[in-house]
């Protein structure tokens, strides 16, 4: 995973500040993706994220998928002194990783952009509104912890996507 990393964000570097279309992850294995992630780390150009980030605790999302590709991700947030529950539903778009949605005005791209399958995935959406757009990176993993290294790409992958450090929140552990 390690060395597979950094060669994958300078790929992805070059892409993006060529103004390409942003990568979803090759071959990507709906079987190997589906099941539990925590979202351990998020940046964001989102107003909303950015008022709440500093407040913001990891949640936990459960991922399946239909036998036609479209993805479910049943998440659960901690906010305040409870949890809420959402079920999001997406349609696959022509490319297994590459999903779209379409709830009151407001269309959402997500992409898998890279992933190792046991240990994180880096999940792309950009967010098309009547009133708003916005992008999204965040960064899954099986288990809450994740290396500095994984960080550290993370950061930098953002970084290209024109996110700054001040919009980035990573997400401690609720306890729930």
């Amino acid at each position: 995973m390690a060395a597979v990393l950094p060669s994958l964000v300078l790929a992805l570097l070059c892409l993006l500040q060529a103004g390409a279309e942003v990568p979803v992850q090759p071959n990507f294995d709906t079987e190997k993706f589906a099941g539990t992630w925590h979202v351990s780390a998020a940046v964001s150009n989102c107003p909303v994220f950015l008022r709440m980030k500093d407040s913001m605790k990891s949640s936990v999302a459960t991922i399946s998928f239909t036998p036609e590709g479209h993805m479910t991700m049943e998440a659960v947030f901690p906010v305040q002194e409870e949890c809420q529950k959402v079920k999001m539903q997406f349609q696959q778009s022509g490319q297994a990783g590459h999903y779209t949605s379409t709830e009151k005005q407001e269309k959402k791209d997500v992409r898998v952009v890279d992933t190792d399958y046991e240990h994180y995935a880096i999940v792309y959406t950009l967010r098309d509104g009547d009133q708003e757009h916005s992008t999204t990176l965040q960064l899954y993993t099986r288990e809450h912890d994740m290396s500095p290294h994984l960080l550290q790409s993370f950061k930098e992958l953002s970084h290209s996507m024109g996110l700054t450090e001040d919009m980035l929140a990573i997400l401690p552990q609720s306890g729930e």
